[in-house]
């Protein structure tokens, strides 16, 4: 048993190695395509190396002995996303090929879903799988909440910053962690802000229109995240009263793992 425990462990490390290879070798290309500076270089390293810590930390954690196809594709997600933030921090230095920024965000957004239909078709869906497919997601918001900020005014950045201004709330507030029931509208709403950052990033349209894009993403997004807390906060409510007998609100469904932001 001890030998098969060093071999996943040795596998797993082999796995997130590969990963963070393949972060450096797209580096490399966009560092030849567009000639990033130190900035660039400096984000896409240190997002391929925290990439590579805080996953095989997370896996070291979980019984799972390898990656597994779906995680393998989330984490050709978050290599993309890695080159996207080095472009983006490099845009602080000197304007970046938009094309290029746009190609490699589209790849990304269009592989968002794949790795969670991966999943269950082959019956490999995780809690770990589902969190390192949510931290990748809520990344590339904040990165590209960051470019498109430059563009639009600092008010974005409430975009890219929002769900991590939830999780700190959670760490004062212990309710807000609780199991949200699945929800549709939740899903269509995160799935939307990549989407509409992607069109401003662009700067295909006139400012005006990019400026109105971007403020239906924000009003969608404090909607949902303002829904959901109301019904948290009610929920936590419901079983403080010592006279509840049962929470009166929907249960989420067995056959579905109960979703959530943190």
């Amino acid at each position: 048993m001890a030998l098969n425990n060093t071999h996943d462990a040795r596998l797993v490390q082999q796995e997130t190695a590969l990963g963070a290879g393949a972060q450096i070798l797209l580096l490399g290309l966009l560092g030849a395509a567009a000639g990033m500076g130190p900035a660039g270089w400096l984000t896409g390293l240190t997002f391929a190396f925290a990439t590579r810590s805080v996953l095989s930390r997370a896996l070291r954690r979980s019984p799972l002995t390898s990656l597994g196809l779906a995680n393998r594709v989330t984490l050709g997600r978050a290599t993309l996303v890695g080159g996207v933030a080095a472009l983006v921090a490099d845009s602080f230095r000197d304007s970046p090929p938009v094309t290029l920024l746009v190609g490699l965000t589209a790849v990304a957004l269009l592989l968002d879903g794949v790795d969670g239909r991966v999943a269950r078709r082959t019956n490999t869906a995780t809690s770990l799988g589902a969190r390192f497919d949510m931290e990748v997601d809520a990344f590339l918001i904040l990165v590209l909440s960051v470019y498109v900020s430059t563009q639009l005014g600092p008010w974005v950045l409430l975009i890219g910053a929002m769900r991590y201004a939830f999780v700190a709330a959670a760490r004062v507030w212990p309710w807000l962690t609780a199991p949200l029931p699945a929800s549709t509208a939740r899903k269509t709403v995160a799935a939307s802000q990549g989407v509409l950052l992607l069109v401003a990033a662009a700067r295909v349209l006139p400012h005006t229109v990019n400026g109105t894009v971007v403020g239906v993403a924000l009003v969608l997004l404090v909607w949902s995240f303002g829904r959901d807390v109301l019904w948290l906060w009610r929920t936590a409510r419901t079983v403080r009263t010592p006279n509840a007998t049962a929470c009166a609100c929907p249960a989420p469904s067995p056959q579905r793992p109960a979703a959530g932001r943190n």
